[in-house]
C-alpha cells in the first residue's frame, strides 16, 4: 500500500476545496488537496511540496489527525492540519478545474465529494 497525504488548509475559519481535473485519478470530485509521498520524503516534507505544486501556497504543518487506507485500499492516507501561510490563488490547471475555500458543513453540499 502506497503512502498519500491528505492536506486540510485552514484559513480565517475556511478550507481549501479543490475539484481535481477531469484526466487526473478521482477527476472531477471534490477533496482537500492530496498527493503521494515519494521516495525519502518525509509526510511533513510531502505536505509542503504538493502544497506549493498544486496550489502554489505556503502551509505550516501543524500535525497529523487521521490515518485511514483509500476506498479501494491502493493507498495509507496521512491527513494532515495545516495553516495557511500564503498563496494558494494559482492552482495548477493540470491537477484542479476549481477551487474554492468553504467551511465544513459547506464542503457536504457539494457533489461528488471523496
Amino acid at each position: 500500500m502506497q503512502d498519500a497525504v491528505v492536506i486540510l488548509i485552514e484559513r480565517a475559519g475556511r478550507f481549501c476545496l479543490i475539484r481535481r481535473a477531469a484526466h487526473r485519478r478521482g477527476g472531477g470530485t471534490w477533496a482537500p488537496p492530496s498527493g503521494r509521498v515519494e521516495p525519502g520524503e518525509t509526510f511533513e516534507q510531502t505536505v509542503i511540496r504538493e502544497a506549493r505544486d498544486e496550489l502554489c501556497a505556503d502551509v505550516q504543518v501543524l500535525g497529523k489527525v487521521w490515518e485511514c487506507p483509500s476506498h479501494d485500499g491502493g493507498f495509507r492516507l496521512h491527513w494532515f492540519f495545516t495553516r495557511w501561510l500564503a498563496g494558494g490563488d494559482r492552482p495548477d490547471p493540470e491537477e484542479i478545474s476549481e477551487l474554492r475555500w468553504l467551511t465544513a458543513a459547506e464542503y457536504t453540499d457539494l457533489d461528488p465529494i471523496f
